[in-house]
């Protein structure tokens, strides 16, 4: 397969200390240390639990996204174009958006497969159904709910994310159109004559596993993913002091199903930087214990439509601010609307 260097896909010239990614780095391995030698200040104790804890549940979704990202360097963009269809056409917004909901990994690690996405010529409304649709969709997470909250209600939140991820998409893909927004410049066009499969062969014929190609898997992953480590250390620093001082009766309690209770879950959501693993179970209890499936649903959802890690990271590949407020500004009014029919049909 390609190498991703002949895609000119990583900026030439010295790339400057990044503070932000290994001072929030720092303070991760610090705490660690801090749980292995149980340091008795309870502050610190407290906080050094709660990042190990969130460490031991992300750190499969990190380690699966670095790989995807340094195996994706690996093929070329046209492929990309043909398996997710054209970038303004409904039916690849479907396919985007299936991709997305079968993809079994966590916010953070989908960020990094999105971001990637949108290296190798996926379209923007593509690359944003894929967001909205993945994180919390995942097979393993899917089954969670399922024991968590029962199966009804799992599939009634999976057909509330697709509806949502997939007119999210098609208000992209008009924006894009009338040039409101403006589309990825890593598009390219297939010749109509391309054949994947036959392509694809032909680069397999001299393909060998070697230690240099997984070095390379590897260093590509880590190079392409650092725009996104830099967010979700940080936002594990911060889910962190808020699981550590913040109870979860305490965060239940306000969260009844009500308009205010919604608006609230919403407001929490946005504040509370928590990855899918994390942010499912607490999902979960505003079902079961608050009583209110709709905040339930927003929890779920507006923790990817409003996440700061997610905006700052849309910012960063899309060299865009305005698309990347565009994402909670075009979502949270579906999400605030089903959400509200949950609580009052539920």
């Amino acid at each position: 397969m390609s190498h991703c260097h002949t895609d000119s896909c990583h900026p030439a010239g010295k790339e400057r200390f990044d503070y932000m990614l290994y001072g929030t780095l720092g303070i991760l391995v610090l705490s660690c240390l801090a749980f292995i030698f149980s340091v008795p200040i309870p502050a610190i104790f407290h906080f050094s639990h709660a990042v190990v804890d969130i460490l031991g549940t992300v750190w499969w979704g990190i380690l699966f996204g670095f790989l995807a990202v340094g195996l994706m360097n690996k093929v070329p963009r046209s492929y990309f174009n043909v398996l997710l269809g054209r970038g303004d056409t409904f039916g690849g917004l479907i396919r985007a958006a299936l991709a997305g909901l079968l993809l079994d990994l966590c916010s953070h690690g989908i960020l990094m497969v999105g971001a990637k996405l949108y290296e190798r010529g996926a379209s923007l409304a593509q690359v944003m159904t894929f967001l909205i649709a993945s994180p919390w969709n995942s097979i393993t997470l899917t089954l969670i709910l399922v024991a968590l909250v029962g199966l009804p209600w799992t599939l009634v939140f999976i057909a509330g994310s697709a509806v949502i991820a997939i007119l999210t998409g098609f208000i992209y893909m008009i924006l894009v159109k009338h040039k409101i927004l403006p589309d990825n410049p890593n598009t390219v066009k297939n010749d109509a004559d391309f054949d994947i499969i036959k392509d694809a062969k032909e680069r397999l014929k001299g393909f060998r596993l070697t230690p240099g190609f997984l070095k390379d898997v590897l260093h590509d992953g880590w190079f392409d993913g650092k725009m996104v480590m830099r967010w979700l250390f940080l936002g594990i620093i911060i889910a962190a002091l808020i699981r550590a001082f913040v109870s979860t009766d305490m965060l239940v309690a306000y969260f009844g199903p009500t308009l205010m209770g919604l608006l609230l879950t919403l407001l929490a959501t946005t504040i509370i930087e928590v990855c899918s693993e994390g942010s499912t179970p607490v999902g979960a209890e505003l079902v079961t214990r608050a009583g209110a499936p709709g905040n339930g649903f927003a929890f779920l959802m507006a923790g990817v439509a409003t996440d700061y890690t997610e905006i700052m990271v849309i910012r960063q590949f899309t060299k865009k601010w305005l698309i990347a407020f565009s994402m909670p500004m075009i979502t949270v009014p579906q999400i605030i609307l089903l959400g509200w029919i949950m609580n009052n049909v539920g």
